[in-house]
């Protein structure tokens, strides 16, 4: 996710070295200046969350509990569309600190969990994170683990998991098709994929956006077009590809919240996401698909 990121800094690269495969600003972004310490992702999630089964009146102030509450809904709304997912093997791509990886075991009855992220600072961030949960797994050896490792090259045999999911990661993917073929092979027959983040409606919004929202215009996000991306996961072999608009839950809510928070008020950038959906040029989406 993207909204109150932290400062640009110094013109420059990153100090040392950017993780493999990442781009310097994605490298910086969620190693040194670790985007889930800034205050608007409470819980230290990292997603805007879906609003839509908050308790209590619509139109009173939103909290912190709230704002927790809204992203783990997110991972609660895409998990749900695994059927009978108890005892199988599901994989996070762009897992961050974990929190989802270990949503996913409590909840769900998940038999195993393994968290994939292309940078080392995250992978060491979900470890400390999720360091008791790993610990009791040494009752029940593998069931949460976490990989380093790309979405478009996925360090785990073929036919390997029964579920993948990601999180408001793949508007970071430079490499879409490599993904998709990495999902279709890691998935087994029976297998499922359910993703969820933000893209633009049109190749003309992808083409506006930049001018409205600065990640895209700093390259920490690709403005992905949401046909486009079903279509690369067609391609790839997987099949009953479906779409689904979720931003009526996500965008208005968040805003709300945003707008409520006096210590989030110093950029008013954060909040041209709404802007942005309510002039047609993005959307938040849950795409599912099954292996080929």
């Amino acid at each position: 996710m993207t909204q109150q990121q932290p400062p640009a800094g110094p013109a420059g690269p990153p100090d040392g070295p950017a993780p493999p495969d990442l781009p310097d600003r994605v490298a910086r972004v969620y190693g040194e200046l670790d985007l889930s310490t800034v205050p608007a992702f409470a819980g230290g999630f990292i997603n805007f969350g879906y609003w839509t089964g908050l308790p209590g009146p619509a139109d009173r102030e939103l909290t912190r509990a709230d704002r927790v509450r809204s992203e783990e809904d997110l991972y609660r709304l895409v998990l749900g569309t695994f059927d009978r997912p108890q005892g199988r093997t599901a994989l996070d791509v762009g897992c961050g600190r974990g929190l989802g990886c270990a949503l996913a075991l409590r909840e769900f009855g998940l038999g195993t969990v393994i968290g994939l992220d292309a940078h080392p600072d995250q992978i060491a961030r979900a470890r400390e994170a999720n360091a008791e949960l790993l610990t009791a797994s040494a009752d029940a050896p593998g069931r949460l683990e976490f990989l380093l490792g790309a979405a478009q090259d996925i360090p785990l045999p073929d036919g390997s998991v029964d579920c993948l999911f990601s999180v408001e990661a793949a508007q970071h993917f430079r490499d879409l098709p490599g993904f998709a073929r990495e999902a279709a092979r890691v998935l087994r027959p029976a297998g499922r994929l359910a993703l969820t983040t933000f893209f633009a409606r049109t190749r003309a919004a992808a083409r506006a956006l930049p001018e409205l929202l600065p990640p895209y215009a700093d390259g920490l996000d690709v403005p992905h077009v949401v046909d486009e991306v079903a279509g690369t996961l067609a391609a790839a072999g997987l099949r009953e590809v479906r779409v689904r608009a979720i931003g009526d839950g996500v965008w208005e809510p968040y805003d709300r919240y945003m707008a409520q928070q006096p210590e989030l008020g110093d950029d008013e950038w954060p909040r041209r996401y709404l802007t942005a959906y309510e002039t047609g040029l993005l959307d938040y989406y849950v795409l599912t698909a099954a292996a080929g």
